[in-house]
């Protein structure tokens, strides 16, 4: 396999695949489920899975689905071989903040085919919980 290149359609359709098995075991989705909670027809998400898609997929449903099942856009534009113009401070390596190190170094871990999915569960629930966490004020 070495060095050959992997295609838009067929890094997608993996990122669409792992998604979707991750939404089935986290929270016993089927795709119509998915089709339903994300807004994006289950044709669609077929079709995303097959990679049979010479336009790329509509980013508003992109968006949808990976708003839907808490994933990083970021991760879906990586995907499909697209810039995110959302997360263009995060890509700069050499300016990155502590903070903004950190953050992408998240968003590479979710993003990752090789990290499993009930790490990705465990930052996620971090995540929201430090996202909800009331904030304390010293003073």
């Amino acid at each position: 396999m070495g060095s050959a290149e992997v295609s838009p359609q067929m890094a997608f359709a993996r990122f669409v695949r792992q998604a979707i098995d991750e939404v089935r075991e986290e929270r016993g989705w089927t795709v119509t489920d998915l089709a339903t909670h994300t807004g994006v027809g289950r044709s669609t998400v077929f079709r995303w899975l097959a990679g049979d898609w010479h336009d790329y997929p509509e980013l508003a449903k992109v968006r949808g689905f990976c708003a839907a099942l808490d994933l990083p856009v970021a991760a879906a534009f990586r995907a499909l071989g697209l810039p995110d113009a959302s997360t263009g401070a995060l890509r700069r390596s050499g300016d990155d903040s502590p903070v903004e190190a950190d953050v992408r170094v998240i968003l590479q871990r979710l993003s990752d085919p090789a990290v499993p999915a009930e790490e990705k569960h465990h930052i996620r629930d971090l995540l929201r919980y430090l996202a909800r966490r009331p904030i304390r004020r010293v003073g």
